[in-house]
């Protein structure tokens, strides 16, 4: 990827007794190797690994200070960066990056983060509304290669961030003929309309709710199988502007029915339980109102299926009446397992438009693998430019994580280099300590043998081990 390189050029050395850009691959490699906060990585992880032989910079001289102040230094080079790797992967892959998928994530505070004014309380993705939080704009191309990202106050709402990101986008690599690619959660009115005067392709999600306007092309039977369990439609729009793509999902439609299902009986039961309620016992009218307005808020998914009525006799008792609506279960039994996106690329097949807008997992698997295997989360930092910093450093690990990805996938190994890692782990250093008559130690650090497996796969990623390591002077 040349990223030492260009951290040389962009953290020239000056006075600082370790090189801030030899600091900064420390913070990368050891956050890919072994993601741990920079305490841990100071204290533990920086000494158990070979990073001290193989930068040259001694286990005595990594500590939490010192780290934190390379975060300082990297942070102002963020554009940089990301037009360097983005560069640099293009070229290792042949990317023409023809395709932008965006998605949006959040991370939370551990700690009051009073000194960041964007930690704040919002939609929290990780389930942890108690805590402040940040939201992380992500844009990737295909195969999940990253292109940038932004980071947004944690109670911003998704369709807000669009306009700024798009044009964040441009004025980094310039305008292009690209595709943009969304969920639901990112389409407003506004938005489409923003997009549609810039020129730029598109490729969205829509509300559940416009399924209304294409009932009868939902009943016609000329659907179009792009593989088994999932079949697409080409509705043109009445402007000819854009299409609809109708896409219907067998699995989706068995995951909607037994949701639709388990919210009908929990209703069902707790309204036959009210009903009981009130036959035994004088209850109160608008109290009684209310616990089914509460009822219904819990279940919206079945919520519209009932039509419930609450009557008051002449001393002043609750009556509760209910009944199904049968035109609602209907419209539910069409719709299953059916969803709608929009686009202005009139000239692709609806298979086509399918595959692309499908590529949002890739995104999703993104954020999946920043908070997992590179533990962008919790965040402890409490400072607005060290949290910045903490995401940089994260986004740097997970490019040379996909990166590795490719490199296995041109191997033959996958593309997901979870278990190389785990493997090549296994491979050790072994100090050899030979006693001489004179009293001096000849001290040797060995790289250990690599297992018959271990060997193949460095074989097939054209990696070699050297036989033995420099003892980095402590």
């Amino acid at each position: 990827m040349g990223l030492p390189e260009l951290l040389e050029g962009l953290l020239p050395p000056g006075r600082e007794e370790v090189p801030w850009a030899v600091m900064a691959l420390v913070l990368v490699l050891g956050r890919l190797s072994d993601a741990s906060s920079e305490l841990h990585l100071a204290e533990h992880g920086y000494e158990s690994s070979a990073l001290a032989e193989l930068l040259g910079v001694p286990a005595a001289k990594v500590n939490d200070d010192r780290l934190y102040r390379a975060l300082d230094q990297l942070l102002p080079h963020k554009q940089a960066l990301e037009k360097h790797l983005k560069q640099r992967l293009g070229e290792l892959f042949e990317l023409d990056y023809d395709l932008l998928l965006y998605d949006v994530t959040s991370t939370y505070f551990e700690g009051q983060a009073a000194a960041n004014p964007q930690a704040q309380r919002g939609y929290s993705r990780d389930h942890r509304p108690d805590c402040k939080q940040v939201n992380i704009a992500l844009v990737v191309s295909r195969g999940g290669l990253p292109l940038g990202y932004e980071v947004f106050a944690g109670n911003r709402s998704d369709v807000t961030t669009v306009e700024e990101i798009v044009e964040a986008m441009k004025r980094r690599y310039g305008k292009a003929n690209r595709i943009w690619v969304m969920d639901r959660g990112m389409v407003s009115a506004d938005n489409v309309e923003f997009l549609k005067q810039g020129g730029r392709r598109y490729i969205l999600g829509t509300a559940k709710g416009m399924l209304r306007k294409f009932e009868q092309q939902l009943l016609a039977s000329d659907w179009r199988e792009v593989h088994e369990g999932l079949e697409v439609k080409l509705c043109p729009a009445p402007d000819s502007a854009e299409v609809f793509i109708l896409c219907r999902s067998a699995q989706r439609r068995l995951k909607e029915q037994a949701m639709h299902e388990r919210f009908e009986r929990r209703i069902e039961q707790k309204l036959e339980a009210m009903v009981e309620s009130c036959r035994k016992r004088k209850q109160n009218p608008l109290v009684m109102a209310q616990r089914i307005g509460k009822l219904m808020g819990r279940n919206t998914r079945a919520a519209g299926l009932f039509q419930v009525q609450v009557e008051a006799d002449a001393q002043g008792r609750a009556h509760l009446h209910w009944t199904k609506r049968s035109e609602w279960r209907d419209w539910a039994r069409l719709s299953e397992g059916c969803y709608l996106l929009r686009s202005n690329v009139t000239d692709w097949s609806g298979e086509e438009l399918w595959r692309a807008y499908i590529q949002l997992t890739e995104a999703e698997a993104a954020f999946r693998l920043h908070k997992s295997d590179l533990v962008m989360r919790p965040i402890w930092h409490q400072k607005e430019h060290r949290v910045q910093a903490h995401i940089l450093v994260c986004f740097l690990a997970y490019v040379l994580w996909k990166t590795m990805g490719r490199l296995c996938h041109q191997a033959g190994l996958g593309d997901e280099p979870r278990k190389v890692f785990a493997e090549l782990q296994q491979i050790s250093l072994v100090d050899v300590v030979l006693p001489t008559r004179t009293g001096i130690a000849i001290r040797k650090r060995c790289v250990s043998r690599p297992t018959e497996h271990q060997a193949i796969l460095l074989q097939r990623l054209g990696l070699h081990l050297p036989t033995h390591i420099e003892i980095a002077d402590l």
